[in-house]
């Protein structure tokens, strides 16, 4: 042995052995039997590739500050999905009734399984490729599986970024131009925009001057121009934030993270001085306790915080993954998921008191149309004036005495009154109607703000830094893991993935590309991801070892987590999540996909099935998001593919302990002595190492030696041993 080995500087020390087995192997070198010395074969040691792992280990990018880390962590978690999906969900699941399914899924499903992604990403400091390659090789596909989806998400959430920029610099007018329907001059006389009378002035421009959508996804109708645009500026923004990794995407962040809080907070106060702004938040907090008994809510609730968190997309790993390894991720999963709740509910807030006010102003117009129909019955004698209440003024008519009105009218008229075509103008049905696109209901409610213009470029602003926030974190799933595995230069990897993207994002920025949206946003990513979510569970709790993993985790932070941990990896989350897998292909087999097109000459939208080509395109998508996980487990278990390994099965860098236990049984997990620094106390090791090559057996060894069934090649001494 080398008169500098730890082991050897330890032999002649005076210190007091404290070290366990575990730990002196964390500063020795792997024996492998190809390479020893020892090898029959006579083949010669080469050091050259655990040198520059070694030296790539030491020099790998780190945040500048704790403070960078959290708001990049933020800002790939929160994005579009907190701001309007949230509110949607809770608007349309019963209110506040919804918030208790989803804190109960948050805490049994969103904390534990983001906790571990950043263990396990700080605790290996590479990818999501490296990690589950790591801790399962016949899982390794795990982390190919993780970029494909981040390709499929980034192709199309850069496209909603892109509209988010036309919609930015179309506010730099006043009147907004979706605040009125365009008119056609024709000689002398004008005429409103048919397709805008039947429907409405935002709708129209999202569907036609945004848009200028097609009748379905079969017809491509070629591209559109401004949107493509849009779309080669969004991917120059993203490519600019992450061409020099951390180091330019952690600058980004800054803004980007901070910047939509700082939204959020003006429109909360702006909303809550709107006239009805009262109406809408109460309409949001009162619970429909009903709902929480159906099983759809559930695994409503349980996919948002699936997708909140950005559970299974390689972005959490590959960020942690740039930390120390004695930072508390256990606090930082604590901190960012509180903070994604709370950024959901805050935005809930803000998007049901802009609501309640549009709610109001929509309730008056219905008002004063229906009036307007009384009153000319009234002249007509179609209706008689005795069923007018007295106190009602025509001239100051209330929300309330419509209701009056409309009641009696109703009540005297019964088998006439379906004839007289009379709306009820209740301000339920208004919120009732729900919280629809961004670029439809929320545009036409600042339509109706003082200052539009300015409240307009600043929603759209936040729009493009939470999707900006959100596209880091989902390259950073590509890239890391790429770059760690196959050593391609950043740089260049990076804006090639820029430019392939767009080229193949062409096919979103067609006059039917919004239907190409929808498939993926709802196909794509859903059930992929939550198989992949799943065999992390399993490869961590189940193959791995909980035990283990509680253990290193310990190690690594210095004091152990709850208990509370351990019985969530190991039972509730992997439970949910199989749950969540069912019902998500049930709800596939039970409901055949579709997409809402809209129909030009009806200026209403209708749902349309996918045609069978389409449905291939689907297929396709979920198939190539999953195969990595077969293909690479079939290649590793027929030893067509090496998983890297040698007969000791574990490899150690730079003094930390990366175990890979793939064929270890649950009754060797755990064999540990405590110690918060383990590289700062003696080994017990003997200055001896037998070699051991396949299938030979050392002479030293007895029969029942503890370790032989591995193959290890080490004889070692009695040390005490500790469980869990």
């Amino acid at each position: 042995m080398p008169k500098n080995s730890k082991v050897t500087q330890r032999e002649h020390s005076n210190e007091h052995v404290t070290e366990s087995v575990a730990d002196l192997l964390a500063h020795e070198e792997p024996v492998d039997y190809k390479h020893s010395v020892l090898n029959m074969a006579g083949e010669t040691q080469d050091k050259q590739k655990d040198v520059e792992e070694d030296l790539e280990a030491e020099d790998r990018p780190a945040w500048n500050s704790k403070l960078q880390y959290i708001l990049a962590q933020i800002g790939f978690s929160v994005g579009l999905g907190n701001v309007w999906r949230f509110p949607y969900l809770c608007q349309k699941n019963g209110g506040g009734a919804y918030l208790v399914p989803y804190l109960v899924l948050l805490i049994i499903i969103g904390i534990p399984l983001f906790f571990l992604e950043l263990a396990v990403g700080q605790r290996i400091r590479r990818g999501s490729i490296g990690v589950w390659h790591y801790v399962c090789p016949r899982l390794g596909g795990i982390g190919f599986s993780s970029c494909i989806v981040c390709l499929f998400v980034g192709l199309y959430y850069n496209v909603i970024i892109g509209w988010s920029i036309f919609y930015f610099f179309k506010s730099f007018q006043y009147p907004l131009p979706w605040s009125e329907c365009p008119v056609i001059r024709n000689g002398t006389t004008a005429v409103v925009e048919e397709e805008c009378d039947k429907s409405s002035a935002t709708t129209y421009f999202w569907y036609r001057e945004a848009l200028d959508i097609s009748n379905s996804i079969s017809e491509s109708g070629g591209l559109n121009w401004k949107m493509t645009l849009c779309l080669l500026v969004a991917w120059s923004i993203v490519g600019m934030a992450v061409v020099k990794g951390i180091q330019s995407s952690g600058k980004v962040m800054y803004f980007s993270s901070l910047f939509p809080y700082v939204v959020l907070a003006c429109f909360l106060v702006r909303g809550l001085l709107l006239r009805g702004a009262v109406d809408g938040i109460l309409h949001m907090f009162t619970p429909k306790l009903d709902k929480m008994l159906d099983p759809q809510v559930w695994r409503e609730a349980a996919t948002q915080v699936f997708f909140a968190l950005g559970l299974g997309f390689g972005g959490v790993i590959a960020f942690s993954s740039y930390n120390k390894q004695d930072n508390n991720c256990h606090f930082d999963a604590a901190l960012v998921s509180f903070i994604n709740f709370f950024t959901s509910v805050l935005a809930t807030l803000v998007v049901f008191a802009v609501l309640g006010f549009k709610a109001n102003i929509m309730n008056e117009k219905c008002v004063v149309e229906n009036a307007e129909k009384i009153l000319g019955y009234l002249n007509s004698n179609v209706l008689s004036h005795d069923l007018i209440p007295p106190h009602v003024n025509f001239s100051h008519l209330t929300a309330h005495d419509y209701s009056e009105m409309y009641k009696v009218i109703m009540t005297v008229k019964e088998d006439q009154f379906k004839e007289l075509g009379l709306d009820p103008c209740l301000l339920e049905d208004e919120l009732n109607k729900g919280t629809g696109l961004a670029f439809i209901a929320f545009t036409e409610a600042m339509t109706h703000f003082p200052a539009s213009p300015f409240w307009s470029v600043m929603f759209f602003l936040m729009l493009i830094n939470l999707g900006l926030g959100s596209m880091i974190g989902t390259m950073a799933g590509i890239t890391t893991p790429i770059i760690d595995t196959f050593k391609v230069p950043k740089e260049m990897f990076t804006v090639g993935c820029c430019i392939f993207a767009f080229l193949v994002g062409l096919l979103f920025v067609q006059r039917s590309g919004n239907y190409f949206v929808t498939m993926f946003d709802d196909y794509s990513a859903t059930l992929p991801l939550t198989v992949i979510v799943i065999l992390e569970n399993i490869a961590v709790s189940w193959i791995y070892g909980t035990k283990k993993f509680m253990q290193e985790l310990t190690e690594m932070l210095g004091f152990r987590p709850y208990q509370f941990y351990f019985y969530m990896w190991k039972y509730v989350s992997p439970l949910c999540m199989a749950v969540l897998t069912t019902a998500s292909i049930i709800q596939l087999g039970v409901t055949p996909p579709g997409y809402s097109a809209w129909i030009k000459e009806e200026a209403a939208e209708r749902y349309l099935y996918f045609p069978n080509w389409a449905m291939a395109i689907l297929i396709t998508l979920i198939v190539l998001a999953v195969l990595p996980i077969p293909v690479v487990f079939i290649l590793r278990q027929f030893h067509l593919l090496s998983d890297g390994s040698n007969t000791l099965s574990v490899s150690y860098k730079k003094g930390r302990m990366m175990k890979d236990i793939s064929n270890l049984e649950e009754n060797d997990e755990t064999r540990f002595i405590l110690s918060k620094m383990p590289s700062e106390t003696p080994s017990p090791m003997p200055t001896h190492r037998s070699y051991l090559g396949p299938g030979s057996t050392s002479p030293l060894e007895m029969s029942s030696a503890p370790n032989g069934r591995y193959g290890s090649g080490y004889l070692l001494a009695s040390t005490p041993e500790s469980e869990l």
